[in-house]
């Protein structure tokens, strides 16, 4: 099919509120398979409406949404089967879980989607296995800590055998600990399974480290894209668009604009932080 190397699109996605605010202006928006693309922007810039759009949960006033390159159908059908193919992990994991014990929980999805007995097991048993769930199962859901609430809302999408998984704020609420738990296994889904993962977050020093590509959002446009380092040799747009660099690219503005010295400003990783200061100081 052609187009199919993009996971999700959207085009010329429009969405009005009833009061008519314009929460969505025209976006185009293309997520490549297999990888991670960032959604980023400040407070009210349109990322959790775009996400709703994008797993139906709301219908676009103008503009398309398409999945392996088809449009959506938003009959029941069609509803269910993009629901079934693009999953969504809310940031506060409170309001995803809602079943008494991680199992019922985990096995909400595949159960109404029809599934037999046997395959609803094996689903998910496979889900919380490779979230690390597994002592957890007849846990109270309630009783979880934050973390452990994170990766069971993911464990549930994942039962659905999804091939994109949006994910709201990922780290927010957790420790350092646990956001590179959380990263880590994104990680894994995507280089083991092969999902395609959105991923909107204000903590952009897990930009450079995770996502492939990125877009900027703000009063419901996209107002830049490209990749990391494409969007970093930017930042005076990164500001206008109430985001600031990672630190340690921040550090290299610094290097080069304040202290003269030739630092590449895309370097927004501890590694690529040290090459670069070798390279300047010519012991690489």
């Amino acid at each position: 099919m052609e187009g199919t190397e993009y996971a999700i699109e959207a085009r010329d996605l429009t969405y009005a509120y009833e009061d008519g605010t314009l929460a969505l202006d025209g976006v185009n928006l293309n997520a490549r398979r297999g990888k991670v693309t960032g959604i980023l922007g400040g407070n009210g810039a349109g990322k959790s409406t775009l996400f709703l759009n994008l797993n139906g949960v709301l219908r676009p006033k103008r503009g398309t949404v398409l999945v392996d390159g088809a449009p959506v159908r938003y009959d029941k059908k069609g509803l269910m089967d993009l629901r079934r193919r693009v999953g969504i992990v809310f940031q506060d994991p409170d309001d995803q879980l809602f079943s008494a014990d991680v199992y019922r929980d985990i096995s909400f999805g595949p159960v109404n989607l029809g599934l037999g007995a046997e395959e609803v097991r094996r689903r998910v048993a496979w889900a919380m296995e490779r979230t690390g769930v597994t002592a957890l199962r007849d846990k109270p859901t309630h009783a979880l800590s934050y973390g452990q609430k994170k990766r069971v809302a993911i464990a549930g999408v994942l039962a659905m055998e999804p091939q994109v998984v949006i994910l709201d704020e990922p780290t927010a609420g957790l420790d350092p600990q646990g956001v590179g738990e959380i990263m880590r296994l994104i990680t894994e889904l995507r280089d083991g399974l092969g999902i395609t993962f959105l991923i909107a977050t204000h903590d952009m020093d897990i930009v450079p480290l995770y996502c492939d590509r990125a877009y900027l959002l703000s009063g419901g446009k996209v107002t830049g894209e490209g990749t990391v380092e494409e969007l970093l040799t930017q930042p005076e747009l990164l500001r206008e668009n109430h985001l600031r660099l990672p630190r340690i690219a921040h550090l290299m503005e610094i290097l080069r604009d304040v202290d003269g010295l030739d630092a590449d400003r895309s370097a927004a990783t501890i590694s690529a932080a040290r090459r670069e200061i070798k390279r300047i100081l010519g012991t690489e």
